[in-house]
């Protein structure tokens, strides 16, 4: 009969795993005591089963198989701050459904997301409701400017019932709750109330619409629910590399925009893009036109930067003087904000793209392009963006396929080609203490 017993091993590298009975059958006192005694005895990283949840769990390998996957979904992983020693995420990372939820709940929750661009709400009164990361934290947001020409992020649910205020955009006055009438200023405060007489410490400052943190990087607005850093901060090594680009001049093109539908984790989809480790295997047009030998990788706390390298002839950035790369030939800047935001300069412009969760093992990327200089469109590392996507998404779900596989754990990382996953792998870690 094959054997299905607990094995702590497979899962964490860990020691010989502890014989249990492959039975189904609960064993005698004595039987128990003794298993239950050598379970207390027995270091298994993460994981101490008691003799109460043991009895539970009545021996079944089944279940205690289940118990383990149960506990470890939400048990922290490090990731060694030493790329030579470290090993990389588990695979039950990409994998399980409740660590999946807990992740959403621990990083995307804290995160700064990319939610529109200030020419949705150019002009006083302006009022532009949107779903921060739909399929996922599905959280109805609003931005408006006011009268004053000051912009604001609200929730978009009326304090009184929880009916969404704002369900299309345009411009108002004010901002009126269609089911009961509450209004409320632009600014989010509350206004008048009809039939609430009488109510006792009414209104108050709950009454008034939250105010949701945001901030604004030339005409790119980003939001958060809770910031785990401040806006600055987060912004700042994009800022300091590529500010001298005149992003009031980019303009969206929507024909040029379209969504990807992934069936991968969305972490694995971001691994992929932190190295170019991959691109002479799996992309052949962009190692045309860039030098790999050159590609380099440079870490920042809640971002990163791959910085590629034109290869002889092909088209790159004119640079200013006071650029740190100046003198170079950068065909492009290929910025990672934690967890989920690229923002792709080329010399054309800008390809922003969104990495939404929406299950385990399915994401949804948003490919935003902002077009600057369109005679450049065709040349250089951002000529074909679809088919270096279409080569990513079926490189990366085929890497989902295996990493469910059972004989599949960890993996090491290339210490030269792979900083950026590693780095990532870190923040992911840091996160879930």
């Amino acid at each position: 009969m094959k054997d299905l017993g607990f094995n702590p091993g497979a899962h964490s590298g860990g020691e010989t795993p502890v014989p249990i009975p492959n039975t189904a059958v609960k064993p005698s006192s004595a039987e128990d005591t003794a298993l239950a005694t050598e379970w207390e005895n027995r270091s298994v990283p993460g994981l101490k089963i008691s003799l109460g949840e043991w009895r539970r769990q009545k021996a079944s390998p089944f279940q205690i198989n289940s118990f383990w996957h149960k506990k470890e979904a939400c048990m922290p992983f490090e990731i060694d701050k030493s790329i030579e020693e470290a090993w990389t995420l588990p695979a039950q990372v990409y994998t399980d459904p409740q660590l999946y939820q807990h992740l959403l709940e621990r990083v995307f929750l804290t995160s700064w997301q990319f939610v529109a661009d200030t020419d949705s709400v150019r002009i006083p009164g302006t009022v532009f409701p949107f779903t921060l990361l739909e399929g996922s934290l599905e959280e109805p947001l609003l931005l408006t400017r006011d009268m004053h020409d000051q912009l604001h992020c609200l929730s978009n649910v009326c304090t009184h019932r929880g009916n969404l205020v704002v369900e299309t955009p345009g411009n108002e006055r004010y901002l009126r709750c269609r089911y009961h009438g509450r209004r409320f200023g632009l600014d989010g405060k509350f206004q008048h109330m009809p039939e609430f007489e009488g109510v006792c410490g009414f209104p108050s400052e709950k009454d008034n619409l939250p105010e949701v943190p945001f901030g604004v990087w030339g005409k790119f607005i980003f939001a958060s629910l809770k910031p785990m850093c401040p806006f600055e901060a987060f912004i700042a090594p994009m800022q300091e590399r590529v500010g001298w680009l005149p992003l009031h001049e980019f303009r969206y093109d929507p024909a040029r925009s379209r969504d990807y539908l992934v069936r991968a984790n969305w972490a694995l989809y971001c691994d992929n893009y932190l190295e170019g480790f991959h691109i002479p295997f799996v992309h052949p047009s962009l190692n045309e036109a860039l030098d790999y030998g050159s590609y380099r990788t440079e870490l920042f706390r809640y971002s990163s930067l791959q910085v590629g390298i034109a290869k002889g002839g092909e088209d790159c950035f004119e640079l200013p003087p006071d650029s740190p790369d100046y003198g170079q030939a950068i065909a492009a800047y290929y910025f990672w904000l934690f967890p989920n935001l690229m923002f792709n300069f080329y010399p054309w412009g800008l390809s922003i793209n969104v990495v939404k969760p929406l299950g385990v093992d399915l994401t949804r990327v948003s490919f935003l392009s902002y077009v600057w200089r369109a005679e450049r469109l065709h040349s250089g590392a951002g000529a074909e963006l679809d088919r270096v996507e279409r080569e990513d998404e079926a490189v990366v779900e085929a890497t989902q396929r295996g990493v469910r596989s059972r004989l599949y754990d960890r993996g090491r990382y290339s210490p030269t080609r792979e900083q950026g996953v590693h780095h990532f792998h870190r923040l992911l870690a840091e996160h879930l203490p």
